[in-house]
């Protein structure tokens, strides 16, 4: 579109330009003629020589078939071929004929090209004289030179104010024209500018508008692709990072010699099953989403907490060492014990085995370190529950006593 739009103007702009310039080409050829049959006619009174009389009438010729041209286009309607003709005796070249139907048609009324179309009828009179004279001389000279020098006087006379007449409209008729011309070719050239500017700003907008589309679709591909690549190491109930996440980090900082002491935190609920098959799997969801959050609770941005899967959760504590782990495992422990979960009027006690693993030793593989971590849990539970259960990673392993339910719920 920008390019058609700027080729049609620039086809336009050149299309009248050649016009406006065959008409100046088209006048020279018109002025001049008249001035020749003027002069050729002046010569053959003086001299009676039938070859002056002969270029006389050849120069008649130019100006009467512009003449005739000029009213064949100002016919209703308009006689297309006529105009054509009329043109082609004028001696305007056949390339320049259809340029000149062209503005005289559809562009008449454009104030320059009124006036010198004015000034070209203007000479209508003049040339209907000089064609009359033309034959009047001939006829007088038949029967010899012409004697009267009265007489020769006048006709000699005439012939001069015809060739000053057609002198006064010839130069103002090249005057409008030069100045029409001028006039068109500064407007062209400003509707050209306006044209490119417009254009360019159009690019630069389209431009900028596909770039914003595609930034606008790169952001969103991005964003697809963190909310994936989310949903992917996270679990989709209660936001926590899933096992896959879990396992790479943990598999991360077992890679990492230089850390300092590890701590790997198993956590089961004890009542969970209860809660699901007395009230359904959207109370066991909701429990799950609160566990979670309490589980996230005044932990350490580099600290992990992930679901496992089930009711099983997982905490991955870097920098930390087997007292603090300790100390953080029994808080957890009796922030379950003191939580209670509440649905359709219903309460329900909470508890969880928890399972700590302090490694020491970086060259543990995860296998090993989940195994640990996941013996002791399991350990938690043989003893009863709602117990933190160390593995030092010894055959003999370090039970952390703890409350048992009935204990709080009776001081309560």
């Amino acid at each position: 579109m920008v390019v058609v739009l700027q080729a049609a103007v620039a086809g336009f702009s050149l299309e009248v330009m050649s016009s406006v310039r065959a008409y100046v080409a088209g006048e020279a050829l018109w002025s001049r003629s008249q001035k020749n049959a003027v002069y050729s006619l002046n010569r053959y009174l003086h001299s009676g020589e039938p070859s002056q009389f002969a270029q006389y009438r050849a120069a008649l010729a130019v100006p009467i078939g512009d003449e005739f041209a000029r009213w064949a286009l100002e016919r209703d309607p308009v006689d297309v071929e006529a105009a054509r003709i009329g043109f082609l005796q004028g001696g305007n070249h056949p390339d320049d004929v259809p340029g000149l139907i062209w503005l005289f048609r559809y562009f008449n009324r454009v104030s320059f090209l009124q006036d010198a179309i004015r000034e070209w009828a203007a000479t209508d009179p003049m040339l209907l004289e000089l064609s009359i004279f033309g034959e009047v001389i001939r006829s007088e000279l038949e029967n010899g030179p012409i004697q009267d020098d009265d007489r020769l006087q006048f006709l000699s006379s005439r012939l001069s104010e015809l060739n000053t007449q057609f002198t006064v409209h010839a130069n103002r008729f090249s005057t409008v024209l030069g100045e029409g011309s001028r006039a068109i070719k500064l407007t062209l050239t400003f509707i050209n500018i306006v044209t490119a500017a417009t254009l360019i700003l159009l690019l630069i907008w389209h431009t900028r508008r596909l770039v914003l589309q595609r930034q606008a679709f790169e952001d969103a591909l991005h964003a697809e692709k963190e909310r994936l690549a989310w949903q992917a190491s996270h679990d989709w109930l209660t936001g926590l990072a899933n096992r896959r996440a879990f396992e790479a980090r943990l598999q991360g900082e077992l890679d990492n010699a230089a850390a300092g002491p590890l701590t790997l935190i198993l956590l089961d609920l004890d009542q969970f099953k209860n809660v699901n098959d007395s009230c359904g799997h959207l109370a066991g969801d909701r429990l799950l989403c609160q566990v979670a959050r309490l589980l996230q609770h005044h932990r350490q941005s580099y600290d992990l907490v992930a679901r496992l899967g089930g009711d099983e959760f997982g905490l991955i504590l870097p920098q930390c060492s087997p007292s603090n782990a300790v100390d953080i495992a029994e808080r957890l422990r009796r922030s379950l014990e003191l939580f209670s979960f509440a649905w359709d009027d219903r309460c329900f006690a909470v508890t969880a085995s928890i399972g700590v693993a302090c490694i020491a030793d970086r060259t543990t593989t995860l296998e090993d370190a989940m195994r640990r971590a996941d013996a002791a849990c399991y350990r938690a539970k043989e003893k009863g529950r709602n117990r933190v259960q160390v593995d030092g990673g010894r055959s003999d392993v370090v039970v952390v006593a703890a409350r048992p339910r009935e204990a709080v719920a009776a001081r309560g």
